[in-house]
């Protein structure tokens, strides 16, 4: 049987980019992102908002730690990655996205809290596809 595992995201940062390196030299950045939803529950409007952990590898993730800053909306395209490991007897579980794209939405000044300043050049890859 075939499998498929891609997601698609739109929200905004929770907090900064982190940006660090591994042992070979290649870029790994991480960041909360915040995706909401509205919907109608009998006469009222809730809200919900979902919080979900962002991954993102290379030039691209170097990219997000220099542009990007919490509260800035991106558009995100990955893939699920479930991860579990045992701490301190307990056993961990965890399900985030790796980024194979992340397009940055609005402006710097857009963002609480964030600076003016300029994008990173714009590319095919700055396109939202809708």
């Amino acid at each position: 049987m075939a499998s498929f595992n891609k997601v698609m995201l739109m929200g905004n940062l929770t907090r900064d980019p982190e940006l660090r390196y591994t042992a070979n030299g290649s870029a790994v950045t991480s960041f909360g992102l915040a995706v909401n939803r509205k919907f109608k529950q009998g006469d009222d409007w809730k809200e919900d908002v979902c919080f979900v952990d962002i991954t993102v590898w290379g030039k691209q993730g170097e990219n997000c730690a220099e542009y990007l800053s919490k509260g800035r909306p991106v558009f995100v395209e990955g893939r699920l990655q479930f991860s579990s490991w045992e701490s301190d007897g307990q056993k961990r579980n965890k399900l985030d996205v790796v980024a194979n794209t992340v397009q940055f939405l609005g402006s710097r000044g857009d963002s609480q809290g964030g600076s003016s300043g300029g994008q990173p050049p714009a590319s095919a890859e700055d396109d939202v596809p809708f």
